[in-house]
């Protein structure tokens, strides 16, 4: 490993530190311009030079690196990350022992002990997915540390830490077999195609899983169901194995249609028997206004930022607008599913947008049930950004 870069923290972020914190700051750090490539260990100590903690330099949109450890003479080593990944594998036996869900998170970052790197498993197929080029550095140790706690059949990565954050386009391949085209993984005996090898993302988003068997089995049956934002229609797949009369799928990806259209396919469910739409969630909605449509189960998941021709959102300004906008096409005693993946905001101003939606919409509702993260996408509490899933099902009663 490389040699160590000792940083100074500024008094006033040492508390924060010392309550467990384990992001880096640049703004945390006095002495920043020791600073050199991506990838060093740094040891950050207090104004009289007492030591804190020890981690990585590695800059992402959050901050510059990670803490790994705060004993002293604990090694970044082999050793260390065998030892995190053992752990976070063990916290996983439950689902490595169901055979009715192959895919979930097997490694969650900072949850699991080093920030900026998150792993994934598909049927004996693990995707390694990379935040910045410094943890990037720690690749071969990483992999070597899988090599001798878990077995698969092939590993895949994706590198995110291109401008921005944003994927960089490769040959995802590392080593071992590649995976079919599509691969099939299940969920909650809910079969699903995935392609780990195609873009930036492979088809599923697993941290809804639990919301996925919930719409499933409590939610869909004898309903119409409305998929917003619905990528490639996972939602709409669970809801319609849950016995809904109809689904109706939009999104303005040209993709979002092929794709929906193989997740049913996978299911043995009758695609042409469904809605998939290609279009603006947001002109969608005026056409249903317009034409007096109205569902029983309406899905709401957008992406944290969005923007189209027409129409920018982000989830921190405009979600009260867009969840007023679906309350008027649900129907009196029917369900919203409201659902964002923004880290910037908690659950309790969330509750917030959506007690302004229905005020906006001259509407009563109540909250039947709430969802965090499952417990594969581990988390700790001294990083609140990283429980970022926030799922509150609402019935509309008036």
């Amino acid at each position: 490993m490389n040699k160590i870069i000792k940083l100074k923290v500024k008094s006033s972020y040492v508390k924060s530190i010392k309550a467990g914190v384990p992001l880096i700051k640049k703004e945390a750090i006095q002495n920043a311009n020791l600073l050199g490539e991506e990838g060093a260990l740094i040891e950050l100590m207090d104004d009289k030079g007492a030591f804190l903690a020890k981690g990585y330099y590695g800059q992402q949109n959050k901050g510059i690196g990670w803490i790994l450890s705060r004993q002293k003479d604990e090694q970044i080593d082999a050793h260390f990350f065998e030892k995190k990944v053992k752990k976070a594998l063990e916290h996983r036996s439950f689902l490595f022992n169901d055979p009715e869900t192959t895919a979930f998170r097997v490694f969650n970052g900072e949850g699991d002990g080093i920030g900026g790197v998150t792993i994934e498993y598909f049927d004996g197929y693990l995707l390694i997915q990379w935040y910045s080029e410094g943890i990037y550095q720690f690749k071969d140790v990483l992999i070597e540390a899988l090599n001798k706690v878990v077995e698969y059949k092939g590993l895949y990565e994706k590198k995110r830490f291109d401008a921005q954050g944003t994927y960089m386009a490769d040959d995802d391949f590392v080593i071992g077999e590649r995976a079919p085209e599509p691969l099939l993984v299940k969920e909650n005996g809910m079969n699903f195609a995935v392609y780990l090898n195609e873009s930036a993302m492979v088809g599923i988003f697993l941290d809804q899983r639990e919301v996925r068997k919930k719409i499933r089995d409590q939610y869909a049956e004898g309903k119409t169901v409305l998929n917003t934002f619905s990528y490639t229609g996972a939602f709409s797949v669970a809801a319609a194995l849950g016995g809904a009369i109809k689904t109706t799928s939009v999104d303005v990806a040209n993709r979002s249609k092929s794709k929906t259209i193989e997740q049913f396919s996978v299911n043995g469910i009758d695609f042409e028997a469904q809605d998939i739409i290609v279009e603006d969630v947001f002109n969608y909605f005026k056409y249903a206004g317009r034409k007096n449509l109205s569902f029983d189960l309406v899905i709401l998941d957008p992406p944290s930022y969005a923007r189209s021709k027409k129409h920018t959102f982000s989830a921190g300004k405009d979600y009260s607008d867009l969840l007023e906008k679906a309350i008027r096409i649900t129907e009196k005693g029917g369900v919203i599913v409201a659902s964002t993946n923004c880290s910037t905001f908690g659950m309790d101003k969330f509750k917030g947008f959506i007690v302004k939606a229905f005020q906006q919409a001259n509407s009563k509702y109540q909250i039947l049930e709430e969802f965090r993260l499952p417990a594969d996408f581990k988390t700790i509490k001294e990083f609140k950004e990283g429980d970022y899933l926030k799922v509150v099902f609402l019935k509309k009663r008036s």
